[in-house]
């Protein structure tokens, strides 16, 4: 059944559809702009996505145009060996790394086009992840969060250190720190996980257990 819910603001969360694939294709240029082209999802990989899972594509809708996204598989993470890459999460935009039967949903992307964020639609859709989660009686979601601030820093400190300072509140990251406000907690900084130099090519693996709200 399609997940519909609409916000304060009027934009509505629903069921990625196959009529968003072309916009959610250019969406991914803007929001990544400085993301590796191969690394980014175009409108064939959508219709593979929901094709595959469709219980866990979500666009953010302005009336008809599509402002805010994010693809998400079921997968068997394995904390004891957490060092992976986009790369194989995506397995070429495909997202066939999705296991059926994972306990844990694995959040491959999220975001929002610049002219529409704080409205709420980033919280949007980690909900509408989080009904998933809860439907599939999953464990939580599992993702690696863009250290996005991180390119303001890179001339004064590693990205470990700034990942520490984020970890411990003394720097803002604006996508990290607003995932923690979520209730996502840290675990670690993932190095080499994505193919960006805005974050320094690395994420942060970030979790939010099944029984939290958003």
């Amino acid at each position: 059944m399609a997940y519909n819910i609409t916000l304060d603001s009027g934009i509505k969360i629903t069921s990625t559809q196959p009529k968003h694939a072309e916009q959610l294709e250019k969406l991914q240029e803007i929001v990544f702009p400085t993301l590796a082209v191969e690394e980014r999802f175009k409108k064939e990989h959508y219709h593979k996505h929901i094709a595959l899972f469709p219980e866990g594509q979500f666009v953010a809708l302005h009336h008809d145009n599509v402002v805010g996204m994010t693809s998400s598989i079921c997968f068997n993470f394995d904390f004891t060996h957490i060092h992976h890459t986009f790369a194989d999460i995506i397995q070429g935009g495909w997202l066939t790394s999705h296991q059926p039967k994972g306990n844990w949903l694995y959040g491959a992307d999220i975001g929002t086009h610049p002219n529409f964020r704080r409205q709420g639609i980033a919280r949007g859709l980690y909900a509408a992840r989080q009904h998933t989660v809860h439907a599939l009686n999953l464990k939580g979601q599992v993702t690696v969060g863009m250290m996005n601030g991180y390119e303001t820093y890179q001339n004064q400190m590693t990205p470990e250190t700034y990942f520490e300072k984020v970890r411990d509140g003394h720097i803002k990251d604006p996508t990290i720190t607003a995932q923690m406000r979520m209730g996502f907690e840290i675990r670690t900084l993932l190095k080499s996980y994505v193919a960006d130099p805005q974050c320094g090519n690395c994420g942060i693996l970030i979790v939010l257990d099944g029984d939290k709200d958003v």
